[in-house]
């Protein structure tokens, strides 16, 4: 069949009209199926249910240094916690800081305490500025995006690319404005493409020389363990900051919110040991310890690393057949006529898809025919997708068959869209 681009205006048609049948007969089917978010399916969230029965009423209920997680204490975290999620970062015990359940409140947390109180080596608080500025590799992480457009910082877009943000672009920018004070960064099968940063890209961030004294990467690591296909090794920041002389510059992320129980993991941040302090002293002013059964819980059901590996080698064998399933889809329905390009990721909760101009019709199409995609837009700072090309694909959650008739419907949604866009 020939590609759309290649076809003149009577063949369009023709194609449109056939595809409008298809659309139609989607839409007498009554399908109601959603795409939009990255939600681990039923089959994942089975995995943890036995560590709920780690703790009973017989259990030993204190740490290793003797504290008891049923009382109050413990700001930074139990030791357990600390040395285990530690090795998950690639850290000493003393750069770690546990801390709730959700490391998104945890970086929102960093980033109001920034503003109230500034960061450590700061001049003075973010408040204080007339402007604050981040950087935003696009596309990007929609929950990074909202946070800033809350506080009002301003967003300043940077290119993507297969190994990481545009960083010629990057360093430019933080060498000549004191007021760019940090830079989003998902560094391993990146929400929602799937890019993993190249240790030649680690090394150009852990190198900045940015113009505020104040600035940070928060680097969001959020998938360092969810492999589908292949494992892909990423450098450590922290490390590399620290041979580059920026051993403050970098706040590490993650949680166990995709391998546990989201909502009910445990969230933690990895950063030089005068970091952790400063932020201790900042976060002791709102809290007096987390949920440290909780964190005890989690040491005594994952155990080690290697209980955490073979976890999540579990969570790979369910989620594979999905991504399968999508990808097969897309090349199946979309290939032959040169419809869009979409990412075949290692790993990671998507799959993006780079429309021809027509992400927003696209999308427009599939929720009016029972299938909710994330909305166009949602990649990019403010929603201004500026090409109006990338729509985020969450494979996770639906079974195999759903995603098939979803991404079936998605196809022909993408095909009637571009046909619409040439036909302009």
């Amino acid at each position: 069949m020939k590609k759309y681009m290649e076809m003149n205006k009577e063949e369009l048609l023709k194609e449109k009209t056939l595809l409008d049948k298809q659309y139609t007969e989607f839409k007498s089917k009554g399908i109601k199926l959603t795409m939009a978010r990255g939600l681990p399916c039923e089959e994942q969230l089975q995995l943890a249910l036995p560590m709920l029965d780690v703790l009973n009423s017989k259990s030993d209920c204190h740490d290793a240094s003797g504290m008891d997680c049923r009382n109050f204490g413990g700001l930074q975290g139990i030791s357990e916690a600390r040395k285990l999620f530690g090795a998950y970062m690639g850290v000493i015990p003393e750069e770690m800081f546990i801390a709730g359940s959700s490391s998104l409140t945890f970086m929102f947390q960093c980033l109001s305490n920034a503003f109230l109180a500034g960061v450590y080596g700061g001049e003075k608080p973010w408040k204080a500025y007339k402007k604050i500025k981040f950087l935003c590799p696009v596309p990007g992480y929609d929950r990074h995006f909202a946070m800033c457009e809350f506080l009002g910082i301003e967003m300043i877009n940077v290119p993507l690319h297969d190994d990481g943000p545009e960083m010629d672009q990057v360093e430019k920018l933080v060498k000549e404005d004191d007021n760019i004070k940090g830079i989003w960064c998902v560094p391993k099968y990146s929400n929602p493409s799937g890019v993993v940063y190249s240790d030649a890209v680690v090394r150009r961030l852990a190198a900045l020389k940015p113009k505020a004294k104040d600035f940070r990467i928060f680097w969001d690591n959020a998938y360092n363990v969810h492999y589908i296909y292949k494992d892909r090794p990423l450098l450590n920041i922290l490390d590399e900051c620290k041979k580059a002389g920026n051993p403050n510059m970098v706040y590490m992320f993650a949680s166990t919110s995709k391998f546990t129980i989201p909502g009910a993991g445990v969230a933690f941040l990895a950063a030089s040991k005068e970091n952790v302090d400063f932020l201790s002293k900042q976060m002791g002013a709102q809290a007096i310890s987390w949920d440290k059964m909780n964190m005890l819980r989690h040491v005594r059901f994952l155990k080690n690393m290697d209980g955490i590996k073979t976890l999540m080698k579990k969570h790979a064998d369910i989620l594979r057949p999905r991504f399968d399933a999508s990808l097969e889809t897309l090349e199946h329905g979309l290939s032959s006529v040169g419809v869009g390009s979409w990412t075949h990721p290692d790993g990671g909760y998507f799959i993006t898809f780079k429309a021809k101009g027509c992400a927003k019709r696209i999308v427009e199409l599939c929720k009016e025919a029972g299938v909710t995609m994330t909305g166009a837009g949602s990649t990019h700072p403010y929603h201004k997708d500026p090409e109006d090309a990338y729509i985020r694909i969450a494979p996770s959650f639906p079974g195999v068959q759903d995603i098939r008739v979803a991404l079936n419907l998605f196809c022909v949604a993408a095909r009637i869209a571009t046909i619409e866009k040439l036909l302009k």
